[in-house]
């Protein structure tokens, strides 16, 4: 068992708190073998009608995995980073085919791995404070963590914008996008899960009941240009669109994916892309976590932490250093099957 987060039982529910305030809550291999523990021992258990999630003390709801250990490992043999994709993504996928509810509480950042252990909730709760991203194409990643099927699945070419660009959206945002399933204001938060806990079978009553009209969400604005400049079946194609626009929103776009892995873009839109068409989660995992292991050890996520997380010089130095770079024949080689042996199943 790891400090890192607490396991514990309120009336009638398991409670699973996210205790790494440094690191806002970011995910480590022990933190996601505790939680599958818990989940396990809960199924069980007549005693636990529901599980809630959500984090300890200090800001933020989780800010993703332990990417620097992810790097350190990749830059040798990769077997930690294997090790910590294997179990986060185990997970993932327990919380997915969990038979009890889940209320996961997405109160501040919620990012990387935080959008892996909140997507899979049947109840997912955004307040004022969420701020909700894939970021991974800045640091050489790609959205892990099932990002290849929630973000597939949302409307129109949403999915493609979020995984290419990285744009963080508010909590009224994912309401609209269905990414959080109620509003709640922040200062409701502590008293929905104790009345949760106490009544579980009326936890859509009790959401519903503290739940405020959200905001009007920014994003709305631009979907119309969403759809139409992040339609293009090649991240060439999105650029050549949001080049031949002009307008101000495009042109800004267009300057954030510059910032972006080209490796990592292509990677990211291939995964969104082919999400959809993916038969199970399971199936998904599968595939991201074949991707994951490789990534890992590609130059473009070391140098990406690098040069985000431990130096903050803000400059990597991508490889290729093009979207013409990056073959097909390259992502065909990051996409492969693993073999039997090595590939990823669920618990």
């Amino acid at each position: 068992m790891t400090d890192d987060v607490l396991i514990q039982t309120e009336g009638k529910a398991g409670r699973i708190r996210l205790n790494r305030p440094k690191a806002i809550h970011a995910l480590n291999t022990g933190m996601c073998a505790a939680m599958l523990e818990a989940l396990a021992a809960w199924h069980d258990d007549p005693a636990i009608g529901i599980v809630l999630v959500d984090h300890a003390e200090g800001r933020g709801f989780c800010a993703g995995g332990d990417i620097r250990m992810i790097a350190e490992s990749g830059a040798s043999d990769g077997v930690a980073a294997r090790e910590f994709f294997r179990t986060e993504y185990q997970l993932n996928h327990a919380m997915f085919t969990c038979e009890k509810p889940i209320v996961a509480f997405m109160d501040g950042i919620t990012m990387g791995g935080g959008v892996g252990i909140s997507q899979p909730a049947k109840y997912r709760v955004a307040t004022e404070n969420t701020k909700f991203a894939m970021p991974e194409t800045g640091i050489g990643l790609f959205p892990d963590v099932g990002g290849g099927w929630y973000l597939s699945r949302l409307p129109g070419k949403t999915g493609e914008y979020l995984a290419l660009t990285g744009h963080r959206l508010d909590g009224a945002e994912c309401v609209a996008l269905g990414l959080a399933s109620h509003y709640l204001p922040a200062e409701a938060l502590e008293e929905a899960k104790a009345r949760i806990a106490g009544d579980p079978a009326a936890v859509e009553a009790i959401l519903a009941e503290l739940a405020i009209p959200a905001p009007e969400p920014p994003i709305a604005a631009h979907r119309e240009a969403i759809d139409r400049l992040f339609a293009a079946d090649t991240v060439e194609g999105v650029f050549s669109a949001l080049e031949a626009d002009g307008g101000e929103w495009a042109a800004a776009q267009l300057a954030t994916l510059r910032t972006k892995s080209p490796q990592s873009m292509k990677v990211s839109l291939r995964l969104v892309r082919e999400g959809r068409a993916k038969a199970s989660f399971a199936d998904e995992m599968a595939q991201e976590y074949a991707i994951g292991g490789r990534v890992a050890q590609s130059h473009d996520f070391i140098e990406g932490v690098r040069a985000l997380i431990v130096d903050k010089d803000n400059a990597p130095q991508w490889k290729p250093a093009t979207l013409e770079g990056v073959s097909d024949a390259m992502l065909d080689a990051i996409f492969a099957p693993l073999p039997e042996g090595e590939a990823w199943a669920p618990l």
